[in-house]
């Protein structure tokens, strides 16, 4: 997309009552490191009280060996551009024998903990994400958690925990098996019992699909993600829930579900109860 394109689409948002713009991308091989400054600068001059949640630790590490400085300098150039804070993306399965098969030219999970852990220090928080149902074991996805709970000890910089069902179309991972509504809800209740230094699990119902996300409020989720205006990597891979949701649709789905809405930002503070 060029900027003047991005730029329409925060306006969208902000027009819409977005407080918060997500924004990943591809590694793009021709376009230059200040590229991003310049799109993250221009996002906050004309949308200055829209939270600016961006980039992967996978990109981090593309814009250092881009401009071959280190992480924290890349950091704190984005951050003196506008950025605010990073989603969770790139984890994938920590472990490597599975990255192996499903992501071999992506960072290692130890480099993404290293990075995240560098994010963390120059004081931006993150989330932490999980993609799971396609070819680990129970046990992958444990060894996950643990380092994941490991880093949140020594940082404290993740804000939630967000398992991503894996969406096995249009991919090229074999032997992928997707995931069952069942084996989705366990994952989300073990999570909340093993990450106990995680204040937020949350339940992305993109991926999830809308019914599951509202069960998933009986099974330790406290957040389900979000008032999506647009979503296109969960969809392009399959996905069949909507493409966005309103906000009346939300407040009903969780009043169904016997809980009571709560409208938050991105750094968790309350905005409005309903």
């Amino acid at each position: 997309m060029a900027l003047n394109d991005i730029l329409g689409k925060a306006a969208e948002a902000t027009e819409a009552g977005a407080t918060e713009i997500h924004m990943v991308g591809g590694l793009h091989p021709d376009l230059p490191f200040d590229f991003y400054l310049e799109m993250l600068a221009a996002l906050k001059a004309d949308n200055p009280d829209l939270h600016i949640k961006a980039f992967t630790a996978v990109e981090i590490d593309y814009f250092a060996g881009l401009t071959g400085q280190s992480i924290d300098e890349v950091l704190q150039e984005l951050k003196a551009a506008g950025l605010e804070s990073m989603p969770g993306g790139g984890a994938e399965i920590l472990g490597q024998q599975v990255r192996d098969i499903i992501c071999p030219e992506k960072i290692s999970g130890q480099r993404w903990l290293e990075i995240i852990e560098q994010v963390h220090t120059e004081g931006l928080k993150s989330n932490a994400t999980m993609l799971f149902g396609h070819v680990e074991e129970y046990q992958d996805r444990v060894d996950h958690l643990a380092k994941l709970r490991d880093l949140q000890d020594r940082t404290g910089g993740f804000q939630a925990f967000i398992p991503l069902a894996f969406q096995p179309d249009n991919t090229r991972v074999p032997g992928a098996k997707g995931v069952g509504g069942v084996d989705a809800l366990k994952t989300l209740a073990i999570s909340r019992i093993y990450l106990d230094n995680f204040q937020h699990i949350k339940a992305y119902w993109v991926m999830l699909g809308l019914k599951t996300a509202q069960v998933a409020l009986a099974f330790g989720v406290n957040d389900i993600d979000g008032t999506v205006i647009e979503e296109k990597i969960g969809h392009d891979a399959g996905a069949e829930s909507p493409q966005a949701l309103s906000r009346e649709q939300l407040l009903e789905l969780i009043r169904v579900a016997g809980r009571q809405p709560v409208e938050r930002n991105t750094l968790y503070q309350e905005l409005r109860s309903y």
